[in-house]
């Protein structure tokens, strides 16, 4: 039996850009084999999209709010969002 599927969008705001949030978000995401997408914003903050098992999907949402070393994570604003049935977790610039 599998698990249900979500979906959730936001952002993180604070100290979060040039601090490998992006790329760290991509690792922690292929570790949880989730799948969506992560990318800057021009007003400082980072935007992400990611689906895949609930429990997953979790502890994603939970990491955003750490990030990598270096981080200074403000806020984590999440909406659960429809599947968006995307394949693979890629960083866009």
């Amino acid at each position: 039996m599998s698990m249900a599927r979500i979906c959730l969008h936001g952002y993180v705001s604070g100290k979060v850009q040039g601090v490998s949030y992006r790329q760290s978000t991509q690792e922690q995401a292929d570790r949880l084999d989730l799948d969506g997408w992560v990318r800057n914003l021009a007003d400082g903050r980072v935007e992400v999209l990611f689906e895949g098992e609930e429990p997953a999907v979790r502890e994603l949402a939970a990491w955003l709010e750490q990030g990598p070393g270096g981080a200074k994570v403000t806020a984590v604003e999440l909406q659960e969002q429809p599947l968006q049935g995307i394949a693979g977790f890629i960083v866009r610039r």
